[in-house]
Formats: C-alpha cells, structure tokens, sequence
C-alpha cells in the first residue's frame, strides 16, 4: 500500500483547520459551496478579493476599528451583540454572511440578506445623549459599507495584488453596491473614488471614546478564530497600519512603525501558504 505523500497529508489538515474555524458544526455549517448562480459571476473582482482568507482577516479587523468610531454602530453592538464574550462567534457570522452573499446561489444570498434585514430591525435605542440610533438607519449602514469595501480591498491591494487595475478595483465597488443596497445602506458607492468621497464626508459625525478604545483592544489583541496565535499580534498591526492615521490617534492606537515590515511579511507568507492548500491563484 503506498504511503501517504506527507505534503499533500498537511494540505488537506490546514485546509480543514481553516473550514473548521470559519464553520460552526454545533450549528450544522459547512463550507458554503460556489454557485454558477450566485449573484456574481466566477472570476470578477468582488470573487477574488473575498476569496482571500488572509487579507479578509486584516481588511475586517480594520474595518471594524473604523466602525466603531461611529457612535451609532458602536452602540448597536454594545447593547445587542455579545461581542466582548463572543467577538469570534460574531466574526464567524460576519464572515458567512460575506461567503453565502458572495459565492451562493441567489436564492441563499436573498435568504441571508432578509435575515440580517429582520435582524437590523430590532437594533435601536438611544445613545447615551439621548439620540435615537437604529441599526436599520440608511446612513449608518453606509459607513459600514465603505468602511468593509474600502478595508477588504486595501488588505488586497497591500499583501495580494498590488498591481489590481483600478478599473476592476472600480468593478469591486459596483459588485459589492448590490448588496448594500439591499441591507438598506444610502449612500452607496460605485466607484472606488466615490466610496472615498463618502468616506471623508462622514468624517464629521466619528467620535472616540472609552468603550470603542475598549472594543478596539478587544479586536486587536484577542485572538483572531483560525489564525494561530503567534500570527495574531503581526494580522492586528497590519490591520491597525491600514487605517488612517487620524483613526489610530482616535482609537489611541500607535502606528506600527519598524513592526509594519515583519507584520507585512508574516501575513503574505501566511496568505501564500493557504491560497496554496486552497489552490488559489492570487
């Protein structure tokens, strides 16, 4: 009987490393299988950028560091998500939601797209000025929009494909705008240039904090599911390098300086080593 190929052996364990963190078995989960009938096609831009399990880990840490700058969003998680006890639980979801409305059939995607619809629904109260806020406020919903799109495309850009034409960095945009739009957002953007414009218009309404410094160390130091833990402090800082530097200074967090070299290395080479158990091509 011939012996197992020992490399082949540890590519098929990774690639089940990797399935087991990002699906929940006590729920029933499975990788959600590519569709021909999802709402993208194979090979466009928002398929290959959120095929990426690596720079989708970076771009997503920083995006919810930038979300958590909007009070709106900030209080919708502290007052109905147990995120501080279950921030990998919630990251786990999120990044379903990215897989099912991205690679699923149709059907699947309008399914879980009415679900988090139903879900938003019920997430309102007030701040702690007496503004009302609700998780089904088109403008909201905007900021993390862009802040999801912009993020998860930047971590592509700086340890994928840094060469992406901007016409299909552009595509990415129009892609991503669909669903948006069906979560409720306004605005949404369709260029890359248009989701910056909205980006630096929604500056003004950002505020820090104690409790989004609180969820930022949370995000940033606790351990990201399916990333090994020596790897995690190097994902946090090329997640924190991302941001723009007035986000650090609001979050109070410190540029990753001399630390930005290593963290970029770790992270392309961890990136390289699962798009080659998952035979992706970059």
């Amino acid at each position: 009987m011939a012996r197992p190929d020992p490399i082949e052996f540890a590519r098929q364990k990774l690639v089940e490393s990797v399935r087991a963190a990002f699906n929940d078995k006590a729920r029933g989960e499975t990788p959600v299988p590519p569709s021909d009938e999802a709402l993208f096609a194979r090979d466009t831009p928002i398929r290959m950028v959120h095929a990426d399990v690596v720079s989708m880990m970076v771009g997503g840490m920083a995006a919810l560091l930038l979300q958590m700058l909007h009070p709106h969003a900030l209080r919708g998680i502290l007052d109905f998500s147990n995120f501080r006890a279950d921030m990998h639980g919630r990251l786990r979801r999120t990044a379903r939601f990215i897989a099912v409305t991205t690679y699923g059939h149709r059907d699947d995607a309008d399914a879980a797209i009415a679900r988090v619809n139903a879900t938003h629904a019920k997430v309102h109260g007030t701040l702690p000025d007496g503004t009302p806020y609700s998780a089904t406020n088109p403008r909201t919903l905007a900021w993390v929009h862009v802040t999801e799109a912009l993020m998860f495309l930047e971590a592509w850009l700086a340890h994928v494909c840094p060469t992406m034409p901007l016409a299909e960095q552009d595509e990415y945009f129009r892609q991503f705008a669909l669903i948006a739009r069906r979560l409720g957002a306004d605005p949404v953007p369709e260029t890359k240039a248009e989701a910056q414009a909205i980006f630096r218009t929604m500056r003004s309404e950002l505020q820090s904090g104690p409790e989004a410094r609180e969820v930022a160390d949370l995000i940033i130091n606790k351990r990201a599911e399916g990333a090994p833990g020596a790897v995690q402090p190097f994902l946090a800082s090329a997640a924190v390098d991302l941001i723009p530097p007035f986000a650090r200074t609001m979050l109070s967090l410190d540029r990753p300086g001399w630390k930005a070299t290593p963290a970029k290395l770790v992270t392309n080479a961890m990136g390289g080593t699962l798009r080659w158990a998952f035979r992706q091509k970059p």
